[in-house]
């Protein structure tokens, strides 16, 4: 579970940007989705191949 702890006399939006961070960075949202949907393992499979061959090519054009 995530928190944080509110310091004395610090602004209340500075410590919900501190929480929104921090939630962003534990990756709760990004697990809570991928619980929501089922994917088969062979489209799972595929999309990771064309992660893949984006990842490469897009390296390939930076250089």
């Amino acid at each position: 579970m995530v928190g944080i702890v509110v310091h004395e006399n610090e602004n209340i939006d500075r410590a919900l940007k501190r929480f929104k961070k921090k939630y962003e960075r534990s990756g709760i949202l990004k697990e809570y989705k991928k619980r929501t949907v089922f994917v088969k393992p062979s489209v799972e499979k595929r999309m990771t191949k064309i992660k893949a061959q984006r990842r490469i090519a897009k390296e390939n054009r930076a250089r």
